[in-house]
């Protein structure tokens, strides 16, 4: 996953524990890619103020996922029920439905972590 597509992943899952300041400046830069200029015009803040809660909300993010995991675990089971889609798209085999179960088993051990 690209910087960008990590760091909207993980204000979608951990936008709502930030102040509505740091949501509103972060959006901006991330969601809308709108220049420290144009944030700072849009929200009445120094440029630099606004460089300094982007920068500062990002670590906020990635200390969340740090210690709750969340985005990696969501990302994981994407990967297992995409390989469970592809396989029961083919024709449906005892091998087929051996590789449903397993990806299954592999969902299930993501939830328990």
């Amino acid at each position: 996953m690209d910087e960008i597509g990590r760091k909207a992943l993980l204000f979608d899952f951990y936008g709502p524990l930030l102040t509505e300041k740091q949501r509103q400046i972060y959006d901006y830069a991330v969601g809308e890619d709108m220049s420290l200029g144009e944030i700072a015009e849009a929200t009445n803040v120094s440029r630099q103020a606004v460089h300094d809660m982007v920068r500062r909300t990002a670590g906020i993010l990635e200390a969340y996922e740090e210690k709750l995991g969340l985005a990696q675990k969501f990302m994981d089971m994407e990967t297992h029920l995409s390989r469970i889609r592809l396989l029961v798209t083919e024709e449906a085999t005892e091998e087929h439905y051996r590789k449903i179960a397993k990806e299954i088993e592999a969902i299930d051990m993501i939830e328990r972590k």
